[in-house]
């Protein structure tokens, strides 16, 4: 059975790492979380005072990438691969809002994007991954045989933000999440490498008013009849 390429890509807070997982699970593929990539880098930048409310020293975030080392391993308690950093896991440091405030600058440096383009490429060399992020249909995985483009409006995914971050215990202001992903749509939208648009040939799928089960059938459905072309 031969296996294709899956990309995921879309506005923040749209559940395309939720979905990812679950398609990965479901297939028996890999699943890369190129987000969790960014999101480590930023924690870098944060530790190293590279990053602040106040300042970005991107000469120096461009000077220290040598350094930065990403890999994933995977958790068989959790069921999916967990973000390291210089071999230290930093899967719960960069779900944080202080994270989220940052990456998408982080995310618009071009050295950044070329470094982790490559792993992420490497990643999926052999075919039967799933990669959400938001340039993987575009950039990344160009040729995948499948993709899908996520999408649903600002005040939802605000509002599924703001929740995630209450049940896992962390301080949270709605208004505060509102602003952080309008911010980060824009960021995204209008960087001059590879901003966050939808290819020509993705699958744009809204899912303002969708359930994760209706959503995840659907997808799965359009995965089958994808791999069911390839054989």
């Amino acid at each position: 059975m031969r296996k294709i390429t899956i990309a995921i890509d879309g506005y923040s807070s749209t559940g395309k790492s939720t979905l990812a997982k679950q398609l990965a699970k479901a297939l028996n593929y890999v699943y890369v979380d190129t987000g969790a990539m960014y999101r480590a880098v930023t924690l870098f930048a944060m530790k190293q005072g590279i990053i602040s409310e106040n300042s970005f020293q991107v000469s120096e975030l461009i000077n220290q990438l040598p350094t930065i080392y990403l890999t994933f391993h995977f958790n068989k308690d959790l069921g999916f691969a967990e973000m390291y950093l210089n071999d230290e896991n930093v899967e719960k440091e960069i779900r944080s809002m202080e994270v989220s405030n940052f990456v998408s600058q982080i995310a618009a440096v071009s050295e950044v994007r070329t470094k982790l383009v490559q792993q992420q490429k490497m990643f999926g060399k052999d075919k039967g991954v799933v990669m959400d992020g938001r340039d993987i249909g575009t950039v990344v995985f160009p040729d995948a045989e499948l993709k899908i483009f996520m999408t649903a409006s600002v005040e939802i995914r605000a509002e599924r933000r703001f929740l995630e971050l209450k049940e896992k215990g962390a301080e949270a202001d709605y208004d505060e999440v509102l602003k952080n992903v309008t911010e980060r749509d824009a960021i995204d939208t209008s960087r001059t490498d590879s901003p966050l648009i939808q290819a020509e040939d993705a699958i744009e799928i809204d899912n303002s008013h969708l359930t994760k089960e209706e959503q995840f059938e659907l997808i799965l459905n359009l995965a089958n009849e994808q791999i069911n072309l390839q054989n």
